[in-house]
């Protein structure tokens, strides 16, 4: 493997590629090319090492090992057993493959992963007279099999678990969001740790705990403990801790307020505890608040939050969110909220016409993240009076 140039590949979410382009970039990858819910770039291993444990809306960074065009099973059986494997682990080292198949002439994946599965094991029996195990659970070596038609793609998996698990998460709430989701709602809010952040109806605290990540720079992986490429042939442990403590020395002081408001006091304390792993509880302040009885009291103000909707809690959602409209208009006046929801007919029921509306996915569902913007008195003398400000 030619860990000078490295060609990689970062997966993420719809709609969020834009976001972690522009991460990439900042992190110093070069030919940074946007993809369906994937980035591609290059650099050498130390930036692999650093876009695993900084880029926020990288979900795993996968490593391409090998591409070819395969028509039948002999073909690819064939293509594998001939990739000298030895230089990628050891045959005491477990493995596990991941397989993504978009084919009709293969469209098994379960066999064409036992298929590479026996290729690999078959290279190191004939060599070393001995065969490496597969452990799906805790694999030291993750493989990735990507067959698209005919072009197949091995990669290797340089995360190991996915990134969203970022190592902090003790307690779940009802319906928890995705660390890297509420990184990129984040983002694509324009949240830059200047000024104050609210969350009212905060459940479990992850865009809490994401916020303040973003106001501090801290690298989104501080408290993971295991990445996938440590267990690889080439690991430079020296490096790796020289990447982690220069980043960790860019950490800056947050002087603004991150609070989070919930009516539960079961979803309370299940964020406390994870605020708390997070080693955040002098920077965030959650407390049972009802946001519909609350008024703006930080200024200036970024809201975001992910109410209830649709599978997820049961709620009278037409006059739910008809109280989300009422709340905006008459108590948080120059104000930028984002909500992000899947009940899309629900959401008219707030009364007010969105500056932005973006489309992205909560797991299954579709989802539109928008924004509202909350002025006294109208738009139009709002924006008179900036430019008035701005001569």
């Amino acid at each position: 493997m030619d860990t000078e140039n490295l060609k990689i590949q970062i997966k993420t979410f719809f709609g969020l590629e834009e976001i972690l382009a522009e991460e990439i970039r900042k992190l110093g990858g070069s030919n940074v090319e946007v993809k369906n819910r994937a980035v591609n770039c290059e650099g050498d291993l130390g930036f692999l090492y650093k876009i695993n444990y900084s880029a926020r809306t990288a979900l795993k960074i996968l490593v391409p090992l090998l591409t070819f065009k395969a028509w039948d099973e002999n073909r690819f059986y064939d293509k594998l057993f001939d990739f000298p494997w030895d230089e990628i682990m050891t045959v005491d080292q477990t493995f596990a493959i991941d397989t993504t198949i978009y084919s009709d002439r293969f469209s098994h994946s379960q066999f064409m992963s036992q298929k590479m599965k026996d290729a690999i094991v078959d290279f190191f029996k004939f060599k070393y007279n001995k065969r490496p195990s597969v452990d799906t659970q805790q694999p030291e070596i993750k493989l990735h099999l990507h067959i698209d038609r005919e072009l197949v793609t091995i990669s290797l998996d340089s995360s190991g678990d996915a990134l969203f698990k970022r190592g902090y998460r003790k307690e779940q709430g009802e319906a928890p969001i995705n660390e890297v989701l509420a990184s990129g709602m984040l983002q694509l809010a324009g949240w830059d740790g200047k000024g104050n952040f609210l969350d009212p109806m905060c459940g479990s605290g992850t865009l809490l705990i994401e916020a303040a990540m973003i106001a501090m720079d801290l690298p989104a992986q501080t408290f993971r403990r295991k990445f996938g490429f440590q267990n690889w042939l080439n690991y430079d442990e020296e490096l790796f801790k020289t990447i982690k403590e220069v980043r960790l020395n860019r950490v800056r002081e947050f002087t603004g307020k991150i609070v989070g408001y919930d009516i539960d006091a079961n979803m309370l304390h299940a964020s406390r505890i994870n605020i708390e792993a997070a080693e955040m509880e002098d920077v965030i302040e959650v407390k049972e608040q009802d946001f519909f009885e609350s008024k703006k009291d930080l200024f200036p103000l970024l809201m975001v939050f992910n109410p209830p909707y649709d599978e997820r809690i049961v709620i009278n959602d037409d006059e739910f969110y008809a109280k989300i409209g009422d709340t905006f208009k008459k108590n948080y006046p120059n104000t930028l909220a984002w909500l992000i929801s899947s009940d899309l007919d629900s959401m008219k029921r707030i009364g007010l016409r969105p500056s932005r509306k973006i489309k992205l996915f909560n797991g299954k569902l579709e989802c539109r993240f928008m924004q509202f913007e909350m002025y006294e008195g109208t738009k139009k003398i709002h924006k008179l009076e900036g430019r008035e400000g701005d001569s």
